[in-house]
């Protein structure tokens, strides 16, 4: 008989990854949040680069103005109503590990034949970028087995 995991007697009520997921956890946001990260910043040209339903854009971008990932800049071609592009914020600058994450995943196991349409590299020597695990101590982890899950200083035993 195994040994009932530890993880058990404690709450998850106020996990972050859960919250995180909230923001983040829809199809259309991560593809949004490249876009901006790629220098695409307008909403039509979003749409037109992406085909995602005008609808749905507006509420992901919405959503993410509201979250703090984004914000707004207003901009206004001549002759034309004042527009917004939206940008990322330190908040959004921070999900870019986690963006390279995901495509390195991609990559890996839902890339056609002739590989990715996107690659991200260096811009100073032109090398691909990846993202690592590390931790505090500088050792690079390469396996989920090298880590280990503990209560944080925000964890609460379950009653």
């Amino acid at each position: 008989m195994s040994a009932r995991p530890e993880a058990l007697e404690w709450s998850v009520d106020n996990c972050t990854v859960g919250r995180a997921m909230e923001i983040l956890g829809e199809r259309w946001t991560f593809v949004v949040l490249r876009e901006i990260a790629n220098g695409i910043r307008r909403f039509d040209d979003m749409r037109v680069r992406t085909n995602i339903p005008r609808q749905v854009l507006t509420n992901r971008l919405a959503m993410l103005v509201e979250a703090g990932v984004l914000r707004k800049e207003p901009y206004q071609d001549p002759g034309a109503r004042v527009r917004h592009e939206y940008r990322l914020t330190e908040m959004g600058f921070d999900l870019w590990p986690v963006i390279v994450a995901v495509l390195q995943w991609g990559d890996r196991y839902l890339a056609d034949p002739e590989g990715s349409p996107l690659s991200t590299v260096h811009r100073d020597c032109g090398a691909p970028v990846r993202s690592v695990l590390r931790c505090d101590a500088g050792h690079e982890v390469t396996n989920p087995r090298e880590v280990a899950a503990r209560p944080g200083p925000g964890a609460h035993r379950r009653s």
